[in-house]
């Protein structure tokens, strides 16, 4: 067993603005950011309205004025297609991890999001892995399908005008039964709108699509326009969870994905994407001193973590010259974290080598891989 260790002490809690409504015990506060306006899609939607007027489902009657809706809606997509950032921007909190690094969504991850009666419950799930047959990829597909089957509503996100083998694996797994919705993402990155017509064409002879929604996650306009138009799918009934409830994870859960995601952006390509992060402590206790601003600190949270790679050269990637790259990714974990659970962090980080850890079952499972 190999082994490297690295330690990363806090240097003064980041007290986040929480807004009013929400409340400490959730611990999952962060300040939104603001984010710029694409340019005005008036010229594209018009162009597309009569495309779809003859496949798009009357809009569902009897829409109540009182009353609570709540339904679930999965975020499905090919990797690294802009699925974790879009649910994010849903519920405007930073709750699942993102990275150029494809597949760097490994969990299914339910995001709340309420406004006035309404409770949207989203799904983002890993993407649908069909490059690498190994135990990992086996789990995570698994819980992409399981995802689909029971939900009210979902979402199937594509870049806008593009579409290969990879997204038609993942479209293969939706049936007709559950309302569709065909959501072009990246639409900013289109040079020619124009393309997108004939493409959209196709797009509606693959699926019977219930609507399309062109759109950049990064555009508060459309993630607003997005929220009115999955509304109308959720069925009338009692809200899941409480209101300020943002996630169902556990910190624990999100300081493991903070390591990883801090992992993939400062390694990049250089690491395989087989590397994972197990959290070995997680503990919490009363706050001790002041941070730089002055106020006493609520609480501490002490962490260890391991990161798991595959072969030694790996670890020594992880490590980086003198240290400073694993050094720099605990830094940028505890700055984050403290953020998100407004507390002071201690974080301590182990490298192992599990030698074809992503390729046996049972260690999958002892991953947090079901």
């Amino acid at each position: 067993m190999s082994t490297a260790k690295a330690v990363v002490k806090p240097k003064g809690a980041v007290k986040p603005k929480p807004s009013a409504k929400t409340p400490v015990a959730t611990k999952i506060v962060a300040n939104k950011q603001d984010v710029t306006s694409a340019a005005s899609q008036s010229d594209l939607n018009e162009m597309i309205q009569g495309m779809l007027k003859a496949t798009r489902p009357a809009v569902p009657p009897g829409t109540p004025v009182e009353g609570q809706r709540c339904g679930l809606i999965a975020i499905v997509g090919k990797p690294n297609v802009g699925k974790s950032t879009l649910l994010n921007a849903l519920v405007g909190q930073k709750i699942s991890i993102t990275s150029r690094k494809a597949q760097t969504t490994r969990h299914s991850i339910t995001g709340m999001h309420t406004v006035g009666a309404t409770q949207f419950v989203f799904v983002d799930t890993p993407g649908f892995q069909t490059r690498h047959n190994n135990a990992l990829n086996r789990a995570l597909n698994k819980t992409v399908k399981g995802a689909v089957g029971d939900v009210d509503l979902i979402l199937f996100v594509v870049e806008a005008g593009m579409f290969n083998q990879a997204d038609a694996k993942v479209l293969a797994l939706l049936g007709k039964d559950i309302p569709t919705l065909l959501l072009a993402n990246k639409l900013d990155q289109v040079n020619r709108r124009a393309d997108i017509a004939p493409w959209l064409q196709d797009m509606q002879q693959r699926h019977a699509f219930a609507e399309f929604v062109p759109m950049s996650a990064k555009n508060a306009k459309d993630v607003e326009r997005l929220l009115v138009i999955c509304e109308k799918y959720l069925p009338e009934q009692p809200w899941r969870y409480a209101e300020d409830e943002l996630t169902d994870r556990s910190e624990k859960f999100l300081a493991s994905e903070t390591v990883r995601e801090k992992l993939f952006r400062l390694t990049g390509d250089e690491l395989p994407y087989t590397s994972t992060v197990v959290i070995d402590k997680f503990e919490e206790e009363p706050g001790r001193g002041k941070g730089k601003d002055g106020v006493k600190t609520k609480r501490m949270v002490r962490i260890a973590a391991t990161i798991v790679v595959e072969r030694d050269t790996h670890k020594a990637m992880v490590i980086g010259d003198k240290g400073e790259r694993i050094k720099r990714i605990g830094t940028e974990t505890r700055m984050e974290l403290e953020k998100l659970m407004d507390a002071k962090v201690f974080i301590e980080m182990w490298v192992k080598v599990r030698s074809g850890w992503a390729d046996d079952e049972a260690r999958v499972r002892s991953f947090g891989y079901e």
